[in-house]
């Protein structure tokens, strides 16, 4: 296989280069402002066993242009309120290019620099879903 001319790496670097990044004790205090919302890109299965941060809005990572998009079939109502929106993945990784795509479509929004993993370490709570039967 030929060598890639972007890595995934560099694209997350490019990424962060150029849009806003909030750490977790920060956005520990922006938690309970209405006018925040807190939008987890993880896959359903990462927030089952690592749990989520409480009142965060899940969407998965491969919807996310089309859910904000007023324009597509797949829209959701919430991307189209007055509010800032802070995406988070595990890392920071996919957050920082997904919030890198949505600044390029027109999107006003920011990421958790470090992801989740250090959200705990930082004393952010933290739910996990019911167990079904």
């Amino acid at each position: 296989m030929a060598g890639l001319r972007v890595s995934s790496a560099d694209m997350v670097r490019a990424a962060r280069a150029r849009i806003t990044e909030i750490d977790a004790p920060e956005l520990i205090n922006m938690m309970n402002d209405p006018d925040v919302v807190i939008v987890d890109l993880r896959d359903i299965r990462e927030r089952q066993r690592s749990g989520y941060i409480p009142g965060s809005f899940h969407a998965p990572r491969g919807m996310i242009e089309f859910w904000v998009d007023p324009d597509s079939p797949y829209f959701k109502e919430i991307f189209g309120q007055d509010k800032k929106f802070v995406f988070h993945c595990a890392s920071g990784w996919r957050s920082a290019i997904t919030t890198g795509t949505l600044q390029d479509m027109g999107f006003d929004a920011a990421h958790l620099r470090e992801g989740f993993s250090t959200w705990e370490k930082h004393g952010g709570p933290v739910e996990f879903p019911e167990k079904k039967d």
